[in-house]
């Protein structure tokens, strides 16, 4: 008997089919049916958020481009000293990578908010409760940022201990006796307060990607 005859006998046999082998990961995917997959989400982020626009583009790069920046040069300072060599030691250094940074965040934020406004509000969120909620993060996320930075000060802050700068104890006190990374969540509460009060779906996907790049940060 052939191989496709066996095939035939097999696939007219009910015990034989009532006992077939379950398909690997790799081999279900090929039988899934794509169609009926609900794509109301992508419909939505298609609709309300428009990739291209530059604004967007710009507060994308920018949101990505900071952390990346910081972390690159402190590392390089801390294994090289280079910085602290230009500036003739590592508290003028630390204070002018600070000063970049802070200009960087600036402009993040500058970028975030140009691209919210260019983008077409989502109605469903909007109303008044959205609006104060946004307000209430704001305040929340600026009085957590602000009491981390007079905490740590300007060299605890901005990278200082990349420069063998370092603090005499370890900070306890408010917020760090309330969460272990206040200035980060302090940051997202704000792009999530921006993004409640500007209800567009850009926000919220600029709040996401702010949100991820915080937590990363975070890693060693």
């Amino acid at each position: 008997m052939s191989d496709c005859d066996t095939a035939a006998v097999r696939n007219n046999n009910p015990a034989t089919n009532s006992h077939r082998v379950p398909l690997d990961c790799c081999g279900g995917l090929n039988n899934v049916d794509y169609s009926k997959m609900d794509l109301t989400l992508m419909e939505e982020l298609r609709k309300h958020v428009d990739f291209c626009d530059s604004s967007f583009c710009i507060a994308v790069i920018a949101i990505v481009f900071n952390p990346l920046f910081w972390n690159v040069v402190a590392r390089w300072e801390h294994h090289t000293r280079t910085i602290s060599r230009w500036f003739g030691g590592p508290h003028p250094a630390c204070y002018c990578l600070g000063f970049v940074i802070v200009l960087l965040n600036v402009y993040r934020s500058h970028s975030v908010t140009a691209a919210m406004k260019a983008q077409a509000r989502w109605d469903v969120m909007d109303g008044t409760g959205v609006f104060y909620t946004g307000v209430a993060l704001m305040v929340l996320g600026t009085l957590l940022v602000v009491s981390s930075f007079l905490a740590l000060g300007f060299t605890g802050t901005f990278l200082g201990d990349y420069f063998g700068i370092l603090m005499d104890e370890k900070v306890s006190g408010f917020p760090f006796n309330i969460t272990e990374n206040p200035m980060y969540w302090g940051s997202t509460a704000n792009y999530l307060g921006l993004a409640l009060i500007f209800v567009t779906l850009a926000a919220g996907v600029l709040r996401q990607m702010c949100f991820t790049v915080n937590i990363a940060d975070k890693w060693p």
